[in-house]
């Protein structure tokens, strides 16, 4: 799937879902997993190297590790208040 400016639509929706699932909390998780999976999708059917592809998957797993660091905070959090 190419735009009319030539670029795969998959690696414009892996970089838009890398950059929410920086910025979005709790949710970026998910978002940064469907990121990765469709910057993949995007390297496959390109066929190329994709600027925008490896920029969203950089960007995708940047929010996984950002996020799995908020998730592990509330966890200890609320463990620590409530024992």
């Amino acid at each position: 799937m190419e735009n009319q400016d030539g670029k795969n639509s998959y690696s414009t929706a892996s970089l838009t879902l890398g950059i929410l699932s920086i910025l979005v909390p709790l949710i970026g998780f998910i978002l940064g997993v469907v990121g990765v999976v469709t910057s993949k999708k995007a390297r496959m059917t390109s066929g190329t190297k994709d600027g925008l592809a490896t920029s969203g998957m950089i960007c995708s797993i940047i929010g996984i590790v950002i996020q799995l660091f908020a998730i592990i905070n509330l966890i200890s959090y609320f463990s620590i208040s409530v024992g």
